[in-house]
């Protein structure tokens, strides 16, 4: 083998061995970065929840200046002359602020694996937060007579049937969308009242049943 056949073998070496030292630090680089836009995300994540026992109560204002208050897991379904009010508290379990985009009303309850497609949801007229392990609600109403979600709410608000209402929201840059999923039942509670107490108030409570990510943020 002649000295300039050894030197040529001896650079082949020499720059597969950096090729290969590049690689690792490139592959190693490209984790790190992933574990770190993994844990960014993970500290803007919302999680919202329907409010808890002893939550205080909020004041809530629609555009028409009607107003509700709800109490803790307490929902509004109010059906009046002019539209029927839908309200419930709601609290973030999540590390970032939560920003209700959408919702989608269904007038039975809804048990099925999965939501609705994404742009049949109708858009939050009004901006609603809810803050990182804090307290705040959401608030929706059905205002067309002519649209026939609108019979089949206000019969299921006359007979005391439960409702479901699927909320599409997003982290503080409009990122890693979820749906959640919340029923409106009426309070156990009533029972005396569809038993025969008729002038009782009848009183609704909010429950969380299902969460879907909508945006996939898994790195893969």
């Amino acid at each position: 083998m002649t000295p300039e056949t050894v030197a040529a073998v001896i650079t082949a070496g020499g720059t597969l061995v950096l090729a290969l030292a590049t690689f690792n630090a490139t592959h190693s680089a490209t984790r790190a970065t992933r574990i770190a836009e993994r844990s960014l995300l993970a500290s803007l994540r919302p999680v919202l929840v329907h409010a808890q026992l002893g939550d205080p109560r909020q004041k809530i204002a629609f555009a028409d200046d009607h107003w509700v208050h709800v109490d803790g897991p307490q929902a509004v379904f109010d059906v009046t002359d002019d539209a029927i009010y839908l309200a419930f508290g709601l609290r973030n379990v999540g590390s970032g602020i939560g920003i209700i985009q959408a919702w989608y009303p269904n007038p039975e309850r809804e048990t099925g694996a999965d939501h609705q497609p994404i742009g049949e949801f109708r858009p939050q007229i009004r901006a609603l937060y809810v803050p990182p392990g804090g307290l705040g609600f959401w608030q929706g109403a059905l205002r067309d007579r002519e649209e026939q979600i609108y019979a089949r709410f206000e019969t299921a608000a006359s007979e005391r049937q439960p409702v479901t209402i699927d909320l599409l929201y997003s982290d503080q840059n409009g990122g890693q969308r979820t749906v959640t999923r919340l029923l409106i039942l009426p309070s156990p509670t009533d029972h005396e009242a569809a038993s025969g107490a008729a002038d009782r108030p009848v009183r609704w409570i909010a429950s969380m049943r299902n969460h879907w990510p909508v945006d996939d943020h898994s790195g893969n």
